[in-house]
């Protein structure tokens, strides 16, 4: 049997820090497992503990999180670990940051216990997850760069579908129920796009939606290929 999901809680006020395991702790298959006030703290803590989840504040005093994300992404002992970013401010040059350091998403620190517990858990399953606020304007940022692209011809017509669905949020399992397929198949169109696009998680997968014009800036889809 496998435990729990294993948590690292990082995060410069002990007031925050005490709230998020009292809701952690609070789900039968989630156990906080250790705590951090300052990044250096955190990668510390991620070494000897090994966790699977790391909820990360990435504006701390005496070491962000944005290094520490970004150091514990590159720990090939650190495979397994996914760094679940916590943030106050819906969109900033550090979620940009983060992102690029390696962040498996990003929630904000209002959310609702609930929805605290389910990304948590589906950050563990490997589903990428933004707060819709932060994708939307991560997204809108990313689009003002540059104009979209066409979807890469390297793609499938399903491969290119099951792209639009992570770019609009959707889990594995609503894309099932969308696209009438089986797990299994989801999870081998999610290694091929992931091959193919060179991406590192399902993060990155979630901008080259909208980077090859799949989905548009307010999480529709464009007309059919």
């Amino acid at each position: 049997m496998t435990g729990p999901v294993r948590v690292l809680v990082v995060d410069d006020q002990p007031l925050i820090r005490h709230s998020l395991r009292l809701i952690v702790d609070g789900a039968p298959d989630l156990a906080v497992v250790g705590e951090a006030d300052t990044g250096a703290g955190a990668l510390e803590q991620a070494r000897e503990l090994r966790p699977d989840i790391v909820l990360m504040d990435i504006r701390m005093p005496g070491g962000d999180g944005i290094e520490a994300t970004r150091r514990i992404a590159a720990d090939p002992a650190l495979a397994s670990t996914r760094v679940l970013v916590l943030t106050m401010f819906e969109l900033d040059e550090y979620v940009h940051a983060a992102l690029g350091a390696g962040a498996s998403g990003f929630l904000l620190k209002d959310a609702e216990p609930g929805r605290l517990t389910d990304a948590i858990r589906r950050t563990h399953a490997g589903e990428s997850l933004f707060a819709p606020s932060v994708l939307a304007r991560l997204v809108e940022n990313y689009l003002s760069r540059s104009a979209p692209a066409s979807a890469p011809a390297s793609l499938t017509d399903r491969e290119a579908q099951v792209l639009t669905l992570i770019g609009r949020g959707l889990s594995n399992t609503e894309i099932t129920q969308a696209l009438t397929i089986s797990m299994g198949t989801v999870k081998t169109h999610i290694g091929s796009l992931l091959a193919k696009l060179h991406a590192r998680d399902r993060a990155q997968l979630v901008i080259a939606a909208y980077e090859h014009g799949l989905v548009g800036a307010g999480g529709t889809a464009p007309p059919p290929r």
